[in-house]
């Protein structure tokens, strides 16, 4: 049999894939917890758009034209009209207590008061605790308020005579809405595509850390460094080549995981898609050792590591564009391996637009790729001295 060598690359190699092996930790982090993440996410949003959000209705009028309200509201894809409460105080109590998500309150005199010309109101709440629901809520309150008032001016422009459709003179000119990249407007498409990979992004930088801080913790980094000759580059790539293997396949697993299971939308190339998901991961740990070269210790390296990785998900512009922050903190956007996977994402799956156009999100992928070779030398030191402070 083969003696397995005690110093070089392959030996380097063997002894990492053997603590991958050996430590059960290693195996939440790789497969676990990502594993997990993918089909809590894509399962929890398997519907897509959230439809029959909870609401009540508060009539205080009573007539026709209230039930009529009413009808159309409830008839509403978004909303179910799970209470009809007597009073603003009834409504307010059950939006409070969580069982309705927003109400809609008709005034008394409605009808007469509109048909009179004395612009009454028509008030809706919702729970903006709750951004979404509350949001689509509110969408379906405002269309169905104007949608009464205009049924109310065409059908007194009819009663006065007027001869030309009335119908036109409300809507002289007819949209036509074609929502590109997404037209069933799912929100999974959008969110599960950037959260699933913002928590890989979270691991490989956890994972990253907590294997280089082992080796000084436990004293190990010494006899790191001599089976890689003294060279801190040899000792790097051999310890994270095993994990980089084990990455690439979970985030190819990801990548089928979403467009072929699931069936998102793919108008680009999948070459140029696998292609950034590939250069993502080595970005990915790129900057989880450059968090271990700031601070080569094992507790701060991966606190820092949590911290950039949880702030990821709302600095990273998903849900707030970065254009529309303040300065201060949009640019710090700029400086995530997640937001150039976004971005590559929005450009070859959505919009399927040629890759030259997202030459310069690939070419930010080397940036961070280089980013620890400007830690090696406080690496080393730290490798050469190690001190656990924990």
């Amino acid at each position: 049999m083969k003696e397995i060598p005690r110093k070089g690359f392959k030996a380097l190699f063997v002894r990492s894939v053997l603590q991958i092996v050996r430590r059960p930790l290693y195996w939440v982090g790789f497969f676990l917890l990502p594993l997990f993440f993918f089909l809590f996410l894509t399962n929890l949003m398997q519907q897509g758009l959230p439809s029959q959000v909870p609401a009540a209705i508060v009539d205080k009028d009573g007539t026709s034209l209230s039930r009529q309200i009413t009808q159309n509201l409830s008839s509403m894809q978004m909303v179910d009209l799970t209470e009809a409460c007597d009073s603003y105080t009834q409504a307010r109590q059950d939006m409070q207590a969580g069982k309705i998500f927003g109400f809609f309150l008709i005034p008394e005199n409605f009808q007469a008061d509109l048909l009179a010309g004395r612009k009454p109101v028509i008030t809706f709440y919702t729970n903006m605790t709750y951004y979404v629901p509350a949001s689509l809520l509110f969408k379906t309150f405002k269309a169905t308020a104007l949608y009464a008032k205009a049924g109310v001016a065409v059908s007194v422009l009819e009663t006065a005579g007027v001869d030309a459709d009335a119908s036109s003179l409300m809507m002289p000119v007819n949209i036509s809405a074609r929502p590109l990249g997404n037209p069933w407007l799912n929100y999974a498409v959008y969110l599960c595509n950037s959260f699933v990979p913002c928590v890989l992004q979270l691991m490989i930088f956890l994972v990253t850390c907590f294997s280089l801080g082992q080796e000084i913790k436990y004293g190990s980094s010494r006899r790191l460094l001599d089976m890689a000759d003294g060279s801190i580059v040899k000792a790097l790539a051999a310890k994270l080549l095993p994990q980089t293997i084990i990455w690439i396949v979970i985030v190819i697993f990801m990548e089928s995981w979403l467009f072929r299971w699931n069936h998102y939308p793919m108008h680009g190339s999948w070459w140029w898609l696998t292609l950034s998901e590939v250069m993502f991961v080595l970005a990915s740990q790129g900057m989880g050792v450059f968090f271990f070269g700031l601070l080569p210790n094992l507790r701060l390296s991966l606190s820092v590591s949590a911290l950039i990785g949880i702030l990821s998900f709302s600095i990273a512009a998903f849900s707030f564009p970065a254009e529309s922050m303040y300065p201060a903190v949009g640019i710090f956007s700029w400086i995530l391996p997640i937001r150039y996977n976004f971005l590559i994402y929005i450009d070859q799956a959505l919009n399927g637009i040629p890759v030259y156009y997202s030459r310069i999100w690939f070419a930010a992928y080397i940036v961070f790729m280089l980013l620890p070779f400007t830690m090696l030398w406080n690496i080393k030191r730290a490798m050469k001295r190690p001190v656990y402070a924990p």
